[in-house]
This record gives structure tokens, sequence and C-alpha cells, in this order.
């Protein structure tokens, strides 16, 4: 049974659609944290409860933005090979 989401736990997860995002998020929101994902992805229909930001490190004010309020940041992300632009760099 999940426990009642608390304003004092908020996490930002980069990836929550993906495979290992996803599994930390679910954890998060069992345990009863506000979670929201920074991502590349589509919104996942199977996930309304983790709002949706984009991932951009290029825009520094809006990264700010999707972090503002959080306390505590999972990342997820990492560059497995690269691809479409994104390096190791």
């Amino acid at each position: 049974m999940a426990e009642q989401a608390s304003h004092d736990r908020v996490a930002a997860v980069t990836g929550a659609f993906s495979y290992s995002g996803r599994a930390v998020a679910r954890q998060l929101l069992d345990r009863g944290w506000s979670v929201r994902t920074l991502t590349n992805r589509r919104p996942d229909a199977a996930a309304p409860a983790v709002p949706a930001y984009p991932l951009q490190f290029e825009d520094r004010e809006l990264l700010v933005h999707s972090l503002r309020g959080t306390t505590t940041l999972f990342n997820t992300y990492w560059v497995r090979f690269p691809h479409r632009g994104l390096t190791f760099e």
C-alpha cells in the first residue's frame, strides 16, 4: 500500500519512463514521495502521477525551473554509446 505523498519529499528522476528510472520512480512513489521526471521521451500514459519536464542541459533557465522545489535528484541518465548527437563529452 502506497503512503500518502509528502510535499517534504519531492524527487526529480531522470528518465522515469525508461528501465532504471521507472524502477526508481516506482519505489519513491510507493514510499510516498512526489516524483517528477526530466526526460527526452514523450510522457508515459501509464505514469500519470509523474509530471514530465524536458531533459535540457543547454537551457539553464528551463533546467532550474524543472528542478525548482525538488529535495533530491536521482540521476539515471547516462550515455551508453554516441547516438543522435549525444556523446560521452
